[in-house]
């Protein structure tokens, strides 16, 4: 037994989230995520959940780390603009070790851009956008189907790893539907609870950044359960700020290392035809559709491509990365931006391999053409070396 949506890339957002056990979502209505704050504000008091229009995308940041210290799974999406105001939250979330889930649909920019055009233009902002130090985990689906799975996905990492999530779309993606299946019999994904610590005496204190647990992070106990002091000040192991340069460095190593450590376990991807590529390309979110036609083309014409397809953009699959560029004489990578990810792909390059870069910033998704293109020059120039 089953049962056919035909869903937009934005419901499946709020479809999964519901699924995960989001209930609380708080936001601030922009192009082109609305439709998620829609899809929230409709369905979540059905399940018992409480959706909040706040009065900006800040506030909407900090209302979902509020509601998940209290124990509510979270989240709120947005757009470039708002993105950038939610980047202080985001750092808090990250030193505070937060978990709730952002969703960034990204639109042509800078500054209001074009709000309906699709863009890439947000991929550093995800992994640098807030100051200092800090890991961060960010997943970019390309279809609807995957949109769903990887929501869902989004809010079990961020409890496993105690961090704000956040989950990357671009308007093509959002706003584009799709048939998705519903499998009733299979369709059983993992959730992760909430972890929750032993049972404390009414007076003990918790201890929501002992370091020194032996799992990656301290599991999280709501508030109102017990008492523990939330900062975004270098804090000790009960949450009180601290100066001290050794407790400062081990925090910092903290916040390095659950993610950075974990990092091939975090990692997602999908690859085509990868095995004998001599050409391997490099694409994410809608572009990957693109790229995938341009490769089954191009394999029909007898050219010896692969596409490899991130869905963990941060933190990058570095062992996979390496293996491919060991393998493949030519790396092609286009973005919907003016090359944010290639410099990353090109710091990998340690056989030295020809990194091919295609940008596209006209707020118009790349082509198959464009692509197939790149893929045929670049095949010449193998074919005459």
């Amino acid at each position: 037994m089953g049962k056919m949506l035909f869903l937009q890339g934005n419901e499946a957002v709020g479809m999964a989230a519901i699924k995960a056990g989001c209930r609380f979502f708080a936001g601030y209505p922009i192009t082109p995520s609305t439709e998620i704050a829609e899809y929230m504000a409709r369905e979540l008091p059905k399940v018992g959940g409480t959706f909040i229009q706040m009065e900006d995308e800040l506030s909407s940041a900090c209302a979902i780390m509020g509601a998940s210290l209290a124990g509510t799974k979270s989240m709120t999406a947005t757009s470039g603009p708002g993105f950038s105001l939610m980047q202080e939250a985001i750092g808090y979330a990250i030193m505070a070790e937060v978990p709730c889930v952002f969703v960034d649909v990204m639109r042509a920019g800078p500054s209001t851009g074009s709000p309906t055009d699709p863009s890439q233009g947000d991929i550093m902002q995800m992994r640098w956008g807030t100051h200092g130090d800090h890991q961060i985990i960010a997943l970019y689906p390309s279809t609807v189907e995957e949109v769903y799975t990887y929501t869902i996905e989004a809010f079990n990492y961020a409890e496993i790893y105690r961090t704000p999530v956040i989950l990357a779309l671009d308007e093509t993606l959002a706003h584009m539907r799709e048939n998705v299946y519903f499998d009733y019999d299979k369709e059983n994904p993992k959730i992760v609870e909430r972890l929750k610590e032993r049972e404390l005496d009414e007076e003990e204190l918790f201890l929501p950044y002992d370091l020194d647990y032996s799992r990656t992070v301290n599991p999280l106990v709501e508030m109102g359960k017990t008492r523990f002091h939330v900062s975004g000040l270098f804090h000790d192991e009960s949450g009180f700020p601290t100066s001290d340069p050794n407790r400062v460095a081990k925090v910092t190593d903290h916040l390095d290392s659950k993610i950075r450590l974990y990092a091939e376990e975090i990692a997602i991807y999908n690859e085509y035809m990868i095995q004998d590529a001599q050409i391997v390309v490099i694409a994410f979110g809608s572009v990957a559709r693109s790229a995938l036609r341009a490769v089954k083309q191009a394999r029909s014409d007898k050219i010896p491509v692969g596409l490899f397809k991130p869905i963990t953009i941060w933190p990058i699959p570095t062992s996979r990365l390496k293996m491919i560029f060991k393998n493949a004489q030519i790396i092609i990578v286009p973005e919907m931006n003016k090359g944010q990810y290639v410099r990353e792909i090109s710091r990998l390059n340690k056989a030295n391999r020809h990194v091919e870069s295609l940008t596209k910033t006209t707020g118009k998704l790349i082509t198959a053409d464009e692509i197939l293109d790149v893929i045929v020059k670049m095949w010449i120039q193998i074919s005459e070396m």
